[in-house]
């Protein structure tokens, strides 16, 4: 692998809580410009993985690196979200009380403090960048009405937004899908296809007709390590996922 330089390595990762081995031996590697989809059933170390890259764990073993030479586990949460790297929890996280064009705008890149931000002006640069970020979430209606009363999947978007308005390199974005209408699961693919390219994606997903919907490469984990990755039909034809993960899955569904 030393030949290659990826956006995001992590290699021989380990990380054990109170004698549960959560993260084990993982090896992960992400292109740049890259979507990749990481499934696992619950406890296979999903959640643990985006802790230990955004800097709320620490390794108690191996290496994870962004880009060619910076090791993450020296660095702070908030070194590494200024690195570019940004997180989206699974539970949306916005301004409520103020509106969708605030939220943007607070979270603008190289913008530090909200009562500071609040007090000044608009410049319009940055009103030039909101209503462009307010385009790419599909927003742009919605712009003046308050965050906190926005639908389920539009806060999604904006907290999508928000992230991207800080110009990340890296997205890691867990269980987006999670509570939407399908019709808001399928704009939500739409959205994190089209940041494919500009920005390097890790989505964390359950649910499998997403997945099919946005997946060129799906890591699978099990027991904090790599089961396999592939294509979305390698994956679900792969015997030992079907097993440990989807299987399993439906049998619990039936």
């Amino acid at each position: 692998m030393s030949a290659r330089t990826f956006i995001l390595s992590l290699e021989g990762v380990c990380k054990t809580f109170e004698g549960f081995k959560a993260i084990h031996e993982l090896n992960f590697y992400l292109d740049e410009g890259e979507l990749r989809v990481i499934i696992g059933p619950n406890g296979a170390g999903k959640s643990t993985m985006l802790d230990l890259i955004t800097g709320r764990a620490r390794p108690d073993k191996g290496t994870v690196t962004f880009g060619r030479d910076t090791d993450l586990t020296t660095l702070n949460e908030c070194e590494i979200n200024q690195l570019g790297i940004g997180r989206k929890f699974q539970t949306p996280s916005v301004y409520s009380d103020h509106s969708v064009f605030e939220n943007i705008w607070l979270s603008l890149e190289g913008r530090r403090g909200v009562l500071s931000t609040l007090f000044s002006r608009v410049r319009p640069a940055d009103r030039d960048r909101v209503h462009e970020v307010l385009s790419t979430v599909g927003l742009s209606q919605v712009a003046h009405s308050k965050a906190g009363n926005l639908s389920h999947g539009q806060k999604q978007w904006l907290e999508i937004g928000m992230l991207i308005a800080q110009n990340p390199k890296v997205l890691l974005v867990d269980e987006p899908a999670a509570g939407m209408t399908d019709e808001e699961t399928a704009r939500t693919g739409e959205l994190l296809m089209s940041l494919a390219g500009k920005h390097s994606i890790v989505v964390i997903e359950h649910d499998m007709v997403f997945v099919r919907q946005i997946a060129r490469k799906v890591t699978v984990l099990h027991q904090g390590s790599v089961l396999c990755e592939g294509n979305v039909d390698e994956v679900q034809n792969n015997p030992r996922v079907v097993e440990v993960y989807l299987g399993r899955k439906k049998r619990g569904d039936s």
